[in-house]
């Protein structure tokens, strides 16, 4: 059975459904959860890989399995957990990471490049060129694995081993920069943006100057004048939708207490840390706010936690 396969059959995939990207507490059927943002970048990325010859099998399976070990409630709730972790034990949460290590739990038997290719997706930050690093030994990933938990920074170091790993990486920007624009429209935000262009042209423009770049080379690049264009593009998404106070503001008041206190909750009950982390990232938006309302029906966190409804927008 190929990975792909393997992963989309995993119980983990199907709570993607309901894990959103960025905009966590609307009634809102068009904006991206993040089960829609692997298929993204999987269809962007196989596009890619296609033109270029790769192995699209592993293309797939890194793409849809790369945001299996996501916490609900997108990079701020990552954010809260890690806090709360690295309190307690000194080591660090990463959703990198944790996919791995959720996959690796339910013994299904991936490939090394798979792997390789979830833990060292992160794109966060885009290059000019994707080189791809050696692929390690089950020895070297297990280490590379360990010190991500220990040091800070070991994550933003992290390479991919293979092209596919590299083409899936660039994807996973290409997929979520615009898309966050048009969710941010669909929430009613008004927001002003300098640059000014379509879903479908940017993934168009920076699919086929990618291909044009890398045909026959040994990594993954791009012109000077795309990584321009993507780079603005996140940044500006930085500015003006991922730190405005409409999209953080439940996360801060709301979720990050209720965090801590299920956090408090899952070692009253005799869980590790290791296991409390494993419990809370497991669970989707929605579960996580029933969840604490079942366990504290008269807390009065429950109160501030209000949904933008359908016709509200």
């Amino acid at each position: 059975m190929l990975d792909s396969d393997k992963i989309l059959h995993c119980k983990y995939f199907n709570r993607l459904s309901d894990k959103t990207q960025v905009f966590s507490f609307y009634r809102h059927d068009d904006i991206t959860r993040r089960i829609t943002h692997v298929q993204y970048v999987s269809k962007i990325a196989r596009g890619i890989g296609k033109a270029l010859g790769l192995d699209l099998d592993l293309i797939e399976a890194i793409s849809i399995g790369h945001d299996i070990g996501h916490t609900a409630f997108g990079h701020k709730g990552e954010m809260f957990l890690n806090e709360l972790y690295n309190k307690r034990t000194g080591r660090f949460f990463n959703h990198n990471v944790h996919s791995v290590r959720i996959l690796r739990g339910e013994d299904l038997g991936l490939d090394i490049k798979t792997l390789d290719g979830i833990l060292c997706h992160c794109g966060e930050r885009a290059f000019l060129k994707y080189e791809p690093a050696k692929m390690p030994t089950l020895a070297e990933f297990e280490k590379t694995m360990t010190e991500c938990y220990t040091q800070k920074d070991r994550v933003s170091k992290l390479k991919p081993a293979t092209l596919e790993g590299c083409v899936v990486r660039v994807s996973d920007m290409i997929a979520y920069a615009i898309k966050d624009r048009q969710d941010a429209q669909k929430a009613g935000l008004k927001l002003h943006f300098k640059t000014d262009i379509s879903n479908m042209e940017f993934i168009t423009e920076l699919s086929e100057d990618i291909v044009k770049n890398s045909k026959g080379k040994p990594y993954i690049a791009m012109s000077e004048k795309m990584f321009k264009l993507l780079t603005s593009v996140v940044e500006e998404n930085n500015k003006l939708i991922y730190q405005s106070e409409a999209v953080t503001k439940l996360h801060y008041a709301a979720i990050k207490p209720m965090m801590a206190i299920l956090y408090d909750y899952f070692l009253a009950s005799g869980k590790n840390d290791d296991e409390t982390v494993d419990y809370i990232a497991k669970m989707t938006d929605d579960y996580f706010i029933d969840f604490f309302k079942h366990l504290y029906p008269d807390h009065e966190l429950n109160k501030l936690i209000k949904y933008v409804e359908y016709f509200d927008c």
